[in-house]
């Protein structure tokens, strides 16, 4: 009876989840002319192709993939660099590095967005140059990312055996070499893992970019002042788009991570 009231809970905990999104998935190909209206018209997909006719749409489409790119790519390296230094540490500056690495996934967005707001036009009037835009977008996304990054790499690099880097050292491969073929290799699933967060977080996120962007434009920014105007059917289309392209990679992450696990799992029992 327990099992059955337990699951009884959960599903309901979940249809409050993905109810709303379920909605707006099905009313992406509703045939009405406003998408305020509840009333069922017919199926159709005559506003994703408006999606994709509007050029508003499509460059803010442009700038956030760019930018999602540019970021998960930039922390994925930083944050790699970061997570080796990290695991060289001895205990307590680890701690205290890791204390200063969760920090920014603890802290509130809107601290966040603010203070880099604040950080930028501070450093535009102080050394010159453009005011926000696409480059206090590109520092203020891979500000965010990094720690994903740094906590996806950690666990792979603490797995790792640290004498095999010594051992092919020693039997005389350059260190940088010795990095790329024995390290790299091992750490790859995470870091392949802390990219696709990166790029996750990137293309989603909204506050950051919001206090960061100045006059440029990314999908949950145009999607925002969508909402303060008409509301438009196209921005059902345009939410789900979002949906399924973050769906997507959350299935990938979880697809990888439950592949490691097993792998783990039979070098342990061949061991």
């Amino acid at each position: 009876m327990k099992k059955v009231t337990a699951r009884i809970y959960t599903f309901l905990i979940f249809l409050f989840l993905y109810a709303p999104i379920f909605v707006l998935i099905v009313f992406s190909f509703n045939d009405s002319e406003t998408a305020s209206r509840t009333v069922w018209g017919g199926f159709s997909l005559r506003w994703y192709q408006k999606l994709f006719e509007d050029r508003l749409i499509l460059e803010a489409l442009r700038n956030t993939l760019l930018i999602a790119v540019v970021s998960a790519v930039a922390s994925t390296v930083l944050g790699t660099m970061a997570a080796i230094g990290i695991n060289s540490m001895k205990r307590l500056p680890r701690r205290i590095m890791m204390n200063i690495t969760n920090f920014p996934m603890v802290n509130p967005e809107i601290v966040t967005g603010v203070s880099l707001m604040l950080l930028f036009v501070s450093a535009v009037r102080l050394f010159g140059g453009r005011s926000l835009g696409m480059g206090s977008l590109f520092a203020a996304h891979i500000t965010f990312c990094l720690p994903y990054v740094i906590l996806s790499v950690l666990p792979k690099l603490r797995q790792m055996d640290s004498n095999l880097y010594e051992a092919a050292q020693d039997l005389g491969c350059p260190p940088v070499k010795a990095f790329f073929k024995v390290v790299l290799p091992e750490i790859m699933p995470g870091i392949v893992t802390g990219m696709i967060m990166a790029f996750t977080l990137s293309i989603d996120d909204f506050v950051i970019s919001y206090f960061t962007s100045g006059t440029t434009q990314t999908l949950p920014i145009y999607i925002y002042s969508m909402t303060r105007k008409r509301i438009s059917p196209e921005i059902n289309a345009l939410s789900t788009v979002l949906f399924a392209v973050v769906m997507v990679l959350l299935i990938i992450i979880n697809v990888r991570n439950f592949k490691d696990q097993n792998k783990s799992r039979k070098g342990e029992a061949a061991v």
